[in-house]
């Protein structure tokens, strides 16, 4: 049966050339033993050196201008290449945000100095971000910042523990939301770009059900910025952490995470077995509906507008067809994954220990209902 997400000969001529050149790529590095293809890969596999090879290629940093080291190419081309790097279970997870939101809100909010200094290095693969927006006790409520940036002369200091930072342990930046001024709860937060190493700042690893460290805990401690990390406007923070939220939350990683586990097993299915023919057969038209939704993100976003609900439907869909996926391919399979030792085995155990998450981050589902309630 066929794996492949989308036939090469779909999209314009253009479009094809790309998405041929990038799935050989990736064929070919499979089969080089470049990376051995994961489930969520985007979250949790790690490889700063493949994403200097992607840098390289002109794969990363695709929307930016070329002036800023980018390569000013379309939002439809980014996402295009961001398929196949998913679908194939590449090991994307170093560059990920910097490449997803990062460059966005830099280009957006960041001074001529900040866009300068840090957007040539994530087109090249080698400037890895993380976000610093959740914090302990706090759940889903993203307004409920207690980390705090206090003026020192011309410079900042910065305490508090942001929580679940993915990738800090390689970033080589992040970008953290916190309370500058007094107010409403959704006002007096700002934003600020720090670059690592820093003194006062101390990034602990949060080891997961896994064994595997992709999350870790950041404790500042009397941290000092420079007035100039300030990124936006001060006492705006709230509106430009908003703004950034479709870029997070409509891409396909909210629905190709466990793909290679689908491609794998559809490679097992037997044409005379209805039952999980038909399971399949259901599977992939779920994900095909839902690639046609962040597609419809994604040309929002080109056109410069916010689609801030229909990113919540995107997320709240693709994270439960991503679970909905891991659980019928385990119903069905016949086989002990988490001991097993071929390629399906493990990409099964993958999705089972990483499926539970799927809902949680960027924001629980339960949150993105009530997001999508009220704008409706």
């Amino acid at each position: 049966m066929r794996t492949t997400l989308v036939p090469a000969a779909v999209g314009t001529p253009e479009l094809r050339e790309l998405r041929a050149e990038v799935r050989a790529f990736l064929q070919e590095s499979i089969a080089n033993g470049v990376f051995v293809p994961k489930a969520d890969s985007w979250q949790s596999s790690i490889n700063t050196d493949f994403s200097r090879m992607l840098g390289e290629r002109g794969w990363i940093g695709m929307t930016i201008p070329k002036e800023y080291g980018g390569h000013g190419r379309s939002a439809l081309e980014r996402f295009v290449v961001t398929e196949e790097l998913l679908a194939h279970g590449a090991p994307v997870a170093a560059h990920w945000i910097a490449d997803r939101q990062m460059a966005a809100s830099i280009l957006s909010h960041g001074t001529e100095e900040q866009k300068q200094k840090y957007l040539p290095g994530i087109a090249r693969g080698e400037r890895y971000f993380g976000i610093g927006m959740s914090e302990p006790d706090s759940g889903s409520d993203l307004a409920s910042v207690r980390t705090r940036a206090t003026r020192d002369g011309t410079r900042w200091r910065i305490s508090g523990t942001k929580l679940w930072m993915t990738s800090a342990h390689v970033a080589t930046n992040m970008i953290v939301l916190v309370r500058t001024d007094e107010g409403e709860r959704h006002q007096g937060l700002s934003q600020f770009v720090v670059d690592l190493p820093n003194p006062g700042i101390q990034i602990n690893p949060i080891i997961t059900v896994d064994g595997e460290h992709h999350f870790n805990e950041v404790v500042f401690d009397d941290a000092i910025l420079e007035a100039d990390a300030l990124l936006g406007e001060r006492g705006a923070g709230w509106r430009q952490v908003t703004g950034e939220l479709a870029n997070e939350r409509s891409g396909p990683e909210r629905l190709l995470s466990p793909f290679p586990l689908l491609a794998e097993w559809a490679k097992n299915v037997d044409a005379d077995d209805a039952p999980a023919t038909l399971e399949l057969g259901r599977l992939f038209s779920r994900v095909m509906m839902l690639r046609q939704m962040s597609l419809g993100v994604a040309r929002k976003l080109a056109a410069g507008q916010q689609p801030a609900l229909e990113a919540a439907l995107v997320k709240d869909l693709g994270t439960t067809f991503e679970g909905d996926l891991v659980e019928t391919v385990r119903r069905m399979a016949m086989t002990e994954p988490l001991s097993g030792t071929t390629a399906y085995d493990k990409l099964l155990a993958d999705g089972i220990r990483h499926s539970p998450a799927f809902t949680l981050r960027g924001g629980t589902n339960e949150v993105l209902r009530s997001i999508i309630a009220k704008g409706l």
